[in-house]
């Protein structure tokens, strides 16, 4: 009842906002999709009269783009690089790179797992990885999911999605809708939705019919041939749910009566011998969850499923969605560009649901490209899309960034390694900060650093004893045989914040550095911990 409650209220914030959003047709399909990502956000901000923020510097678009693509830093040497470059694609080059990069593979499954598998304790990145390499498309991710067919007599690996919830139906029921159909429909559960007209009890329980004969059988997902869905309404009518999806579709069934008592028992006995034997159950003849793919992803109907994860996709690089809460899209919370939204919806389902093709419009824009910095007196609300938003690093590109950017800079030095050999350090560094990311949380909307994380930097000695080590491996050591405080400075800056020091940091730096001639290495572990526990380096910005 809280957490109904709860929703309720953001629900009454959202709708008193009201749209910012216009009317129109849709671009023509050929545009450039960075090209279409720019118009519409322009009429916005045209219509009310903002002007957007400049683009930003090399040095600050470089590292976002390789935390948002390879979820790592730039090496010092690839920040030096780019920033002294004068060819006009860079950016483009940059792009492709990342990309085509291992980096882009490991990051892209870590974010689709959580996605697919925050609140369960399972991962599927192994899983997802080799997905994500040949560019599998998101609907056929997403069948995997659904369908969970066993192979040779194997679970998929996929069936853990639904494993790892089949235990309680209703979640399972609300956990596709969230994830899939950027719906949250539990509220409904209980009664019609009293603040959106789309939410009733009939697609609460229409959509769990899907999943009414679902259900884990040892290391496999079953599907009995039996099962009905019944409720009661709040004024007490008692119901049997149809197959209904989220829109109001109805799918048809079977016309056949349910099997009898006796041919219940013998598919029950079945299902628990091949539990015993670990053997895989036979598919049913008349798949619900088939059901549910089949309509979900039909012409006409599969605007929500893609218009989700477009949504999911502009959230993750752009740091505010489409449509905000992520789990809210319905008609009594529109998107601010309806159009952009179903622009970019059409052009991926056009694509294949092509998921690397959709990232790689968005970042191309200039709207992705926009300085986060805001001279003006008021910043505009995030919904413009005016002004880049500073987002907190995922666990894991904290790690890895944490790792890489505590090491000394000469192990990435592309003149002594091999352009592959180059890549797999990266890489390298960048796995080995899954070591670190079970000590911070995952970053919600609304996350600033608490006292937990404050604490943990200030006093955890795993951290400090590992990313502040004297020896040759680390920034530390390296900076103890460079001479030159001002070449020190700028290995420092630029190997931590991937950007050159501003006069008053070299300053700032250069008076502590002096004020503790007695002891150069604490005074350099200090100021090298003060970089990595700053909040600009916690944010990608």
């Amino acid at each position: 009842m809280r957490k109904c409650l709860k929703m309720w209220m953001v629900l009454l914030a959202v709708l008193a906002g009201g749209s910012h959003g216009w009317g129109g047709e849709l671009l023509p399909r050929e545009t450039e999709m960075a090209a279409v990502v720019d118009h519409y956000i322009q009429v916005e901000l045209k219509r009310g009269k903002l002007k957007a923020a400049p683009l930003a510097d090399d040095a600050n678009l470089l590292r976002r783009t390789t935390l948002d693509l390879a979820g790592r830093l730039p090496s010092a040497f690839e920040a030096q690089a780019y920033v002294q470059s004068t060819q006009a694609n860079k950016r483009q080059e940059l792009i492709e790179r990342l990309l085509a990069s291992d980096g882009y593979v490991r990051h892209q499954a870590n974010e689709l797992d959580l996605l697919l598998m925050t609140g369960t304790g399972y991962s599927l990145k192994n899983y997802l990885a080799p997905l994500v390499r040949e560019n599998k498309p998101w609907d056929e991710i997403f069948r995997d999911m659904l369908l969970a067919e066993s192979k040779e007599g194997k679970p998929h690996p996929a069936s853990e999605f639904l494993k790892q919830r089949a235990q309680d139906l209703d979640q399972l029921t609300n956990e596709v809708s969230v994830r899939f159909f950027g719906v949250n429909i539990s509220c409904a559960k209980c009664h019609d939705h009293p603040l959106v007209d789309d939410w009733k009890q009939d697609h609460f329980y229409g959509m769990k019919s899907f999943f009414s004969r679902t259900f884990r059988n040892g290391d496999f997902i079953a599907e009995r041939e039996y099962g009905l869905i019944k409720f009661k309404t709040t004024a007490g009518e008692e119901k049997t749910a149809k197959l209904m999806f989220l829109t109001g579709t109805e799918q048809p069934e079977p016309a056949d009566e349910e099997p009898s008592k006796e041919e219940q028992k013998k598919q029950n006995e079945l299902f628990k011998e091949l539990e015993k034997k670990k053997e895989a159950p036979p598919a049913p003849k008349f798949s619900r969850r088939a059901q549910l793919l089949e309509v979900a992803l039909k012409t006409g109907e599969n605007e929500m499923f893609a218009k989700s994860i477009v949504n999911r996709i502009w959230h993750r690089l752009i740091g505010y969605g489409l449509v905000m809460p992520l789990d809210q899209m319905h008609s009594g919370n529109p998107p601010t560009h309806p159009e952009l939204l179903d622009w970019l919806a059409r052009d991926l389902i056009e694509h294949q649901y092509d998921l690397r093709h959709l990232i790689r419009g968005i970042v191309q824009s200039d709207t992705y490209a926009l300085s986060s910095r805001w001279e003006g007196d008021d910043r505009p609300e995030p919904y413009y899309f005016a002004v880049a938003n500073a987002r907190p690093l995922n666990p894991l590109p904290y790690g890895a960034a944490l790792k890489q950017a505590s090491a000394s800079p000469d192990q990435f030095q592309p003149e002594k390694t091999k352009p592959e050999d180059l890549e797999k350090r990266l890489e390298g560094t960048a796995n080995s900060g899954a070591s670190l990311a079970n000590l911070f949380e995952t970053p919600d909307d609304y996350f600033q650093v608490g006292v937990d994380e404050a604490l943990l930097l200030n006093n955890n000695e795993r951290l400090t004893n590992d990313l502040l080590a004297d020896n040759n491996t680390k920034l530390v050591g390296h900076l103890k045989q460079i001479t030159d405080r001002r070449q020190w400075i700028d290995t420092l800056y630029w190997t931590i914040l991937s950007r050159p020091p501003a006069a008053e940091e070299v300053a700032a730096v250069s008076a502590y550095l002096d004020a503790r001639q007695d002891r150069p290495v604490e005074a350099t572990q200090q100021v090298v911990w003060a970089l990595l526990a700053s909040a600009e380096f916690r944010f990608n910005y």
